[in-house]
């Protein structure tokens, strides 16, 4: 099992920062990615960056230039840096660790946090 739990969220004006953390737990030994997600209301849940066990990274188009994803030493913090924020932006994010799939697999997610951007 693994526990996942983001922090930093928050209220913010449009063009200010936040930076959100993910805090995995447990069995990480296997964690293969950690990625961040985003869920707008009445919208669905969308990849916003992933960062792999090999310490490659992926965004999505609307946030690249804009948002940089990054892990601590210990492998198990992972860190969104979100730089000039639009309201669009606002929604309830959320980390996810998926685990190697022949280690035995998992995919797991935080409770989310809230990011809201004030135009």
């Amino acid at each position: 099992q693994v526990q996942v739990a983001e922090s930093g969220g928050g209220l913010v004006q449009a063009g200010g920062s936040l930076r959100l953390t993910c805090r995995a737990s447990g069995n990480t030994y296997s964690t293969n990615a950690i990625g961040w997600y985003r869920q707008a209301p009445g919208k669905q849940r969308e990849l916003v960056a992933v960062i792999s066990r090999g310490e490659g990274t992926t965004y999505s188009d609307s946030v690249k230039g804009r948002f940089g994803i990054s892990r601590d030493g210990s492998k198990n913090t992972v860190y969104l840096q979100m730089n000039s924020l639009k309201p669009e932006y606002t929604a309830v994010y959320y980390c996810n660790v998926k685990l190697i799939p022949r280690l035995g697999g998992g995919d797991y997610w935080g409770q989310g946090t809230q990011v809201t951007v004030s135009s």
